[in-house]
């Protein structure tokens, strides 16, 4: 099989002490190894969004991931297990690069494109115009703000001729790399296309240009226990995007959950069992200033990231949720809806089902969730309401009947009616627990 189109991303391990050093005097060690782990999910979430984007009419991009600094094991532990993994060989990163590209023209490659982890602002729209241009020059570059470059790419037949020249006498790691590799292309007469420079985050002076990126980017945190059978639908209702990250805080599930949720290209972390426990920490690892907390079983509307930004744009509004709608046809059910409606739009007072979502920097000012059993998402609210105003969206997400199916409607609303009177009134969170379970176990 032909490759085609080959892409081929350099990274490391995050192992803290060992990566992004010269961010460590500013970021600490575990900080440096963070951002290095969040830059590299972030340039793979553009990869995947291009392989899922790809016209019929060009062949399959294929990816391999050339790692330094851990095992095999550990990259797939923490990637999953659906991309080609590489160790990187010994050499300087001039060795490393030729034996990439001459590796991937070898097993029938006829464009090859090297990345680098550093470079969060690269967007799929980028890595299509690197191909793009591939098809018409032999050479194409995108240079780093700093002299070096972010990008290469050669096409077949230059790619055998002149690799071996293109990466010898080069002195890496200065702000000559991008000049001095331009002019051996220039002698050996190969066609050269440049994209537009970027940046690499690689001291603090760079770190705006991080959290530039980040202001684009909606986490979707979601919290899971043993959800295997629904987290297929709901990851795959969640479209490929560069500007989506999706967070699966797994509370220790005995089934395959962790396993879909990577297959999927979900960020997956574990968390303390609980549900609060579980989105703070998913929050933690969170790369967007836009935090939404999604329940396992519950569908966002279509065009939910452009409602979101819409509604925390109003004025004074620090908190958001959506409508509800359960998708289940039992008796009492549309009289749930409108309650919730009711409850949400004129007391303020949505409910985690609701898909909660507001700005990261909220989230932390508020303490995130309650290290509670029960009702953290009522205690955040409250304390948002306490912050400013909370709104809902002009648009419902869609949950599953199940709770209700199990004990029917009226049952089911007797019992979390009981459980907010209970809290009102003072009662402990653990007894609250415990009658919430018991309740729902008797049938």
């Amino acid at each position: 099989m032909i490759l085609a189109d080959h892409l081929i991303l350099f990274s490391r391990y995050p192992q803290p002490g060992t990566t992004k050093t010269r961010l460590i005097p500013h970021l600490g060690e575990v900080g440096a190894a963070q951002l290095q782990r969040q830059m590299t999910e972030q340039v793979l979430r553009q990869v995947r969004s291009l392989l899922n984007s790809a016209d019929d009419n060009m062949l399959p991009t294929s990816v391999e991931l050339w790692f330094s600094g851990g095992t095999v094991a550990q990259m797939a532990a923490w990637l999953g297990p659906s991309w080609a993994l590489r160790p990187q060989p010994s050499g300087d990163l001039g060795d490393r690069l030729l034996m990439a590209v001459q590796q991937a023209i070898a097993a029938g490659a006829e464009r090859v494109v090297i990345i680098g982890a550093d470079c969060p602002s690269l967007d799929t729209q980028t890595l299509r115009r690197a191909f793009a241009a591939l098809r018409e020059q032999d050479l194409v570059l995108g240079p780093a703000t700093d002299g070096g470059y972010y990008l290469i790419g050669l096409r077949q037949p230059s790619a055998v001729l002149s690799s071996p020249f293109l990466f010898t006498g080069i002195d890496w790691g200065t702000d000559r790399v991008f000049a001095q590799t331009t002019a051996i292309a220039q002698s050996l007469r190969l066609t050269i296309a440049t994209l537009d420079p970027l940046t690499d985050i690689d001291t603090a002076a760079d770190l705006p240009i991080w959290d530039a990126v980040r202001q684009q980017v909606l986490s979707i945190i979601i919290p899971t226990l043993n959800e295997a059978d629904v987290l297929p639908q709901l990851l795959a209702a969640l479209p490929p995007s560069g500007a989506l990250e999706v967070i699966v805080a797994d509370g220790g599930s005995q089934d395959d959950t962790r396993a879909i949720a990577q297959q999927y290209g979900a960020v997956v972390i574990q968390a303390e069992p609980g549900r609060a426990c579980q989105m703070n920490a998913g929050a933690a690892a969170a790369i967007g200033k836009t935090l939404l907390f999604l329940h396992a079983d519950t569908r966002l509307p279509e065009h939910f990231a452009s409602l979101v930004q819409q509604t925390l744009a109003q004025a004074g509004v620090v908190l958001g949720a959506f409508d509800l709608s359960i998708d289940g046809a039992l008796p009492g059910l549309r009289w749930v809806e409108r309650g919730v409606r009711w409850r949400s739009r004129w007391l303020g007072l949505p409910y985690g089902d609701q898909a909660l979502f507001l700005r990261a920097e909220t989230f932390w000012q508020l303490g995130g969730f309650l290290a509670v059993p029960i009702l953290e998402d009522l205690k955040l609210v409250q304390r948002a309401k306490r912050l400013g105003k909370v709104a809902i969206a002009p648009a419902a997400v869609s949950t599953s009947a199940r709770r209700w199916e199990t004990l029917g409607v009226l049952q089911t609303t007797l019992i979390n009616q009981g459980v907010l009177l209970a809290a009102a009134l003072g009662v402990p969170l653990g007894r609250i627990t415990q009658f919430y379970r018991r309740s729902r176990s008797k049938k």
